[in-house]
């Protein structure tokens, strides 16, 4: 029964996370959802090599690939990635002088993709390294033995 509840915890929050961070990312191409733009600090874009729009659309194609890293083999890894992500966003809002809200969402999201890696370390052993293994060609360790 718990496992059942758990397993659909873990649902619930990859494909929430994992479609959230792919649709987000998706529409800093075509600003359907919000103006994007208007969410990124003075203070950040003035440290930017780039402008704002072309930082948006980087941005756009790092969450897709986040979002997508969620939704398939890789969700540990993208979770883990999407929970630092969504810190730094709310690091821009707060200097933003305002969205205040917006950033405090964001941290409670960065803690949801937190537990969605816990989670998926403890339903999936070792599957984070058996997919770099497999991903350069080495062989898995052999497991330790047990008493």
């Amino acid at each position: 029964m718990l496992d059942n509840k758990l397993d659909s915890s873990w649902w619930a929050l990859r494909v929430g996370i994992g479609l959230a961070a792919f649709l987000a990312g998706a529409d800093k191409f075509f600003n359907i959802l919000a103006d994007w733009g208007m969410y990124l600090s003075p203070v950040a874009e003035k440290l930017l090599p780039v402008s704002g729009k072309t930082f948006m659309h980087l941005a756009g194609i790092v969450e897709m690939a986040v979002g997508l890293a969620i939704l398939t083999r890789w969700t540990r890894v993208g979770a883990y990635i999407a929970s630092v992500w969504l810190v730094l966003i709310a690091v821009n809002l707060l200097t933003s002088g305002g969205f205040f809200d917006i950033a405090v969402r964001d941290v409670e999201v960065a803690i949801a993709a937190f537990v969605l890696a816990q989670l998926t370390a403890l339903k999936q052993p070792g599957a984070a390294a058996s997919t770099l293994q497999s991903a350069f060609g080495n062989k898995p360790a052999r497991p330790a033995r047990t008493l």
